[in-house]
């Protein structure tokens, strides 16, 4: 009797910790020690329900990567009243769970969250300035941060680096950034052209593990990056026989010969222009069905490798948007051929100049018509030759590479992982709201992108976690599922006067618990009680 009456560990308001009796003997006598504590059953109050599931997941990733170490040996000469990298946690698992502004994490996150448990410390880790000086700390460490990450990825997942994706995006500000001197207008991915941007460039994994990023002026054009983005990867990891992939969009023979000159291997996209001179291989050519959906052929030329491909998806698109501008400029001929029998056109510069807006309005059906008008009478004849052409163009594209493989299966297999990239990219822009960019100050921008660089981190590692033991889960399906854990504050008044609190973390329902079953994993364990010399405030009405 007594071994299970002294089972509570409670934590005084000092802080001091002590084991007390909660309940009365089997008997209904009340001992006489100063280690009982009798509550009031009916003075319970449940208070402060805080979302803890999706966040300690959030922790779990930190934890899992590494991050805690790394930020603590990165920061250690920083002094501060709370260590930096518990501010820096904070930042990161708020951008996987709950993105928003600084100033949303610190006046509402926080305080709806059990953070302050999980990362140990108090209200202070969500101080506003605080955040913003954190920000300011971390961008200098960013090379060193990849390296990290890279040994992390290759640690938990045995991912190699022979074999790298590459791509870019963009992402815009709101303001004018006068100071962010990388703040330029140009090519908008996000259709905000009236807004400044910085390009985004990303190395990744055919899993989609990110290696590298870099941040580039806002008017940089794509082919202009490749060099820089091979030095960086020679100076972070060294020289290596890698195979880089990307799109048509950074393409260009002085690429290409700078990947050659370090001994490097590339898979790649042309120009749409480039499958002009392979009309016999798309007419006639020897196609290689994959999936029912795509087909390939092999061309070798020279020291190089060509594949074709075409996608009956892509093409069904094509063909769809071609005869969509065939029919628009037929209707705008027969309304005009119909004015000039009945006479209402007959002023020939306007006929012309009608003309001329046709061409101007049509431009990608202009080019498969012969129009002529001569003495009143307006003809037009379609080109069908061009026609039959470019209906064998619909849904194919033309691979390039310098690697030795022959089988043209595997080279477009390893092409369309290009897919993993934008995947990334997508995953930055919709759910970790990459955009837009509010700071205004040259580091807290691209402290800004780190920040949702290494929530996308935690992202994927809880990806690839699942993939052992639920591959059917989204890792948002799972932050959502545990979203539905909860920590609250159980009050008792105890029969001295004094106050009981129980923090609790919830129950896992079935489903949690068996996804916790699955992964290995356990929740922490209740946080001892606490008790306080009066009736606290604020717990029950007055």
């Amino acid at each position: 009797m007594e071994g299970w009456q002294k089972t509570i560990e409670v934590v005084e308001e000092d802080g001091r910790a002590n084991q007390m009796r909660l309940f009365t003997d089997r008997e209904g006598g009340v001992p006489e020690s100063g280690d009982v504590a009798e509550v009031v059953l009916s003075s319970l109050a449940v208070c402060k329900p805080r979302q803890f599931g999706d966040c300690w997941i959030g922790c779990r990733m930190w934890e899992e990567l590494g991050l805690g170490g790394f930020w603590g040996e990165a920061l250690k000469e920083e002094k501060g009243n709370v260590p930096w990298e518990k501010v820096v946690e904070l930042l990161v698992v708020n951008r996987l769970c709950a993105p928003g502004s600084e100033l949303a994490l610190h006046e509402k996150w926080i305080g709806q969250t059990a953070m302050e448990f999980l990362l140990g410390t108090g209200p202070e880790v969500g101080e506003k300035d605080r955040l913003y000086r954190c920000l300011d700390r971390m961008v200098e460490h960013k090379e060193e941060l990849e390296k990290h990450l890279a040994g992390r990825w290759e640690d938990l997942f045995g991912a190699t680096f022979d074999l790298l994706l590459y791509d870019l995006t963009s992402t815009y500000f709101e303001g004018e950034v006068e100071e962010v001197e990388k703040a330029k207008r140009g090519y908008s991915r996000d259709h905000r052209g009236d807004c400044k941007q910085v390009v985004l460039a990303l190395v990744a994994t055919p899993e989609g593990l990110p290696l590298s990023y870099e941040v580039f002026d806002g008017n940089r054009v794509d082919v202009t990056t490749m060099v820089e983005i091979l030095e960086a990867l020679e100076r972070k990891y060294g020289k290596a026989r890698r195979i880089l992939v990307f799109d048509r969009g950074i393409v260009s023979e002085e690429n290409l010969e700078a990947i050659r000159k370090r001994g490097g291997l590339y898979l790649t996209a042309t120009t749409r222009r480039e499958l002009d001179s392979y009309e016999k291989e798309l007419l006639n050519g020897e196609w290689k069905d994959l999936s029912g959906e795509v087909k390939v052929q092999l061309v070798n030329e020279g020291g190089e490798t060509y594949v074709l491909a075409k996608s009956s998806k892509r093409s069904e698109k094509e063909k769809a948007m071609r005869q969509r501008w065939i029919k628009g400029l037929m209707r705008d001929l027969a309304k005009m051929k119909k004015a000039l029998r009945d006479k209402r056109l007959v002023d020939e510069k306007k006929i012309y100049y009608r003309l001329g807006r046709f061409q101007e309005r049509h431009p990608q059906a202009w080019g498969y018509v012969k129009v002529e008008w001569k003495e009143g009478v307006l003809k037009w004849e379609w080109d069908k030759e061009r026609l039959k052409f470019a209906s064998a163009k619909d849904g194919a594209y033309l691979l390039r590479t310098n690697l030795n493989e022959k089988d043209p299966e595997v080279l477009w297999r390893a092409y369309i992982q290009l897919t993993e990239v934008e995947a990334v990219f997508r995953i930055l822009k919709s759910d970790l709201r990459i955009r837009p960019i509010w700071h205004f100050t040259p580091k807290r921008v691209e402290a800004h992108l780190m920040v949702a660089f290494l929530g996308y981190c935690l992202w994927v590692c809880l990806k690839h976690k699942l993939k052992a033991c639920a591959p059917s889960l989204t890792p948002w399906q799972v932050l959502d599922q545990f979203k539905r854990i909860w920590m609250v504050e159980v009050w008792f008044k105890l029969k001295d006067g004094r106050s009981l609190c129980l923090p609790r973390i919830t129950q896992p329902e079935p489903a949690q618990a068996a996804l916790l079953d699955q992964l290995g994993w356990k929740l922490p364990e209740q946080p001892p009680p606490r008790i306080y010399a009066n009736q606290v405030s604020g717990v029950w009405p007055t």
